[in-house]
């Protein structure tokens, strides 16, 4: 295996009493389209942050695309690219003129410089928008800007930081589309984000919480090794029927979903659909069913939120 892009062991950044994060290892390769799935306060962002140069770790050791931070730091800004979770252009300038500004500071001559941004207008659906002020652009519109600028220089390396936190679902799937392209062309991605249908489609994935890491590994497999099974329950009571199972040892935690409610059972019980249906408050014309785990089951399971509902 080639070496990996990002490699981090037992890094952790302290503020105060807080711990942000604790004794973190990463190993991540080139290619990959790695996720980080947690909270606000989950320790994503400094984590990033520590990862860009831009915070120097409290304790531990990073290296990215073969350079050590905190040291090499200058040398590692100019391969990598960072998109925000905060808007970060300048809303006073147009498209085309914040384009131009971020190709200066990386040093893009101009002939290459032009080609580069009319590449990047096409791509990202910016062509008919290019004297647009950036302050008046909607939030898509602004996310695929951000995207623009953040690849102007053909990073090796991109850092996204909850990029679709403020988009609506179809630009949503329309963004990740493009980090599907960026990474069939060899661009190794690190994303941040609270959405577990964006977690799924990660190659690979860790779990963050209270700045620990808590379950790492592809998303599939995740959810294969969870340690529970899914059951889902209709009936016409669905509220006490949660309080009811969430007093049994073996109920890890139920939540209810529109008209079904959904129960995970620690896996040491071998028939979860018999062990729920001899239960009192699970009634003979309930309906229960065996389902598949989804990443927000494995959320649930390996963090202290265990038995929320």
């Amino acid at each position: 295996m080639t070496e990996p892009v990002i490699k981090a062991v037992q890094l952790s950044r302290h503020f105060g009493s807080l711990k942000a994060v604790q004794d973190l290892d990463l190993e991540i390769h080139r290619g990959q389209i790695y996720g980080f799935l947690g909270p606000n306060g989950s320790g994503k962002t400094t984590a990033i942050r520590m990862l860009t140069g831009l915070l120097e770790p409290s304790s531990g050791s990073i290296q990215v695309l073969g350079l050590e931070l905190p040291k090499e730091a200058e040398q590692i800004r100019l391969r990598i690219g960072y998109m925000t979770q905060k808007f970060s252009l300048y809303d006073d300038m147009t498209v085309e003129e914040n384009l131009q500004f971020i190709a200066r500071i990386y040093g893009l001559p101009g002939r290459a410089r032009r080609q580069r941004i009319e590449e990047l207008l096409a791509v990202y659906k910016l062509a008919d928008r290019r004297r647009q002020m950036a302050g008046r652009m909607s939030g898509g519109q602004r996310q695929r800007l951000s995207l623009a600028a953040a690849v102007l220089h053909k990073p090796d390396l991109l850092f996204l930081d909850e990029p679709t936190s403020a988009v609506d679902p179809e630009n949503r799937r329309e963004f990740w589309e493009q980090l599907f392209d960026l990474s069939h062309e060899g661009t190794s991605i690190l994303v941040s984000t609270h959405y577990m249908d964006e977690a799924e489609r990660c190659h690979r994935l860790a779990i963050l919480e209270n700045g620990i890491k808590r379950a790492e590994g592809p998303p599939e497999e995740l959810m294969r090794n969870m340690g529970a099974h899914v059951v889902e329950i209709a009936s016409a009571n669905l509220r006490q029927l949660k309080q009811e199972l969430l007093k049994l040892p073996e109920v890890i935690a139920a939540a209810q979903l529109g008209a079904r409610l959904r129960v995970l059972v620690r896996n040491a019980v071998s028939e979860p659909l018999a062990f729920l249906s001899r239960q009192p408050s699970v009634g003979p014309q309930d309906s229960l069913s065996l389902v598949r785990p989804s990443l927000e089951d494995v959320f649930v399971t390996c963090t202290g939120r265990n038995r929320a509902g």
